[in-house]
């Protein structure tokens, strides 16, 4: 029950953070996306909320630049910090991690947190589009305009693959998918005029717009295509 428990708050916590990743992406004026917290048990449950959002927790500084306030960056480090990953993680989370890294490096130049090698994308090498759509939706907060990296590498040979898993997770109703799958649309070269990506991230959000991580993901496709407030 205790364990239960501890998952429920920790799943408002990750919906709440995204909840304030839109609303600075919108230029809501949020004054703070990442929690501080109050008291032990308050901190370490903003930490592992800011490590299931990864890099997004970060996302209207690095898209926007306008760097958040350095107490959120030090929340920020501080997770980085206290959940690297473990010899036998997955692949996707070395790369949550590796994409925090990232933009962690970015808005505070004293963070060395030693080589910044990335991990192998070994896993995804000739992956059936189903399977590599589900991967890189899992890993839509590397999605970010102007950030290569071996995985953005690899979608960009992938656009065909891309598209055909964004449709399929659409008629499946999965909806968080979709909308990272889209998200890493915006960003492909040679995406199919036919997947009509525009008008698809806008019903992604309409039927799924009550889940803040399906909102979150749409929000940074279209700052992504547009580069202004969405």
């Amino acid at each position: 029950m205790e364990q239960s428990g501890t998952s429920t708050r920790l799943q408002a916590a990750v919906q709440g953070l995204a909840s304030g990743v839109v609303s600075a992406l919108r230029g809501g004026g949020h004054p703070h996306v990442v929690p501080v917290g109050d008291g032990a048990e308050a901190g370490d449950l903003a930490l592992a909320a800011v490590r299931v959002l990864g890099a997004d927790a970060l996302l209207p500084g690095l898209v926007r630049a306008t760097p958040p306030d350095p107490a959120e960056v030090a929340v920020f480090r501080k997770a980085v910090e206290a959940y690297p990953p473990r010899p036998d993680a997955a692949p996707t989370v070395r790369w949550s991690h590796w994409g925090m890294t990232r933009a962690l490096r970015r808005l505070d130049p004293s963070f060395l947190p030693g080589p910044s090698a990335e991990p192998d994308t070994g896993w995804l090498e000739g992956a059936g589009w189903q399977y590599l759509t589900h991967q890189l939706a899992v890993l839509a907060p590397l999605a970010v305009p102007g950030e290569e990296c071996a995985v953005s590498a690899l979608a960009a040979r992938r656009p065909v693959d891309v598209a055909r898993g964004f449709v399929r997770a659409v008629r499946r109703r999965d909806w968080r998918q979709a909308a990272g799958a889209g998200r890493w649309l915006t960003l492909l070269p040679g995406v199919p005029d036919t997947v009509g990506l525009e008008a698809g991230l806008d019903f992604v959000e309409l039927m799924g717009g009550q889940d803040p991580l399906v909102v979150l993901q749409v929000q940074a496709a279209r700052a992504a295509r547009t580069g202004a407030p969405v």
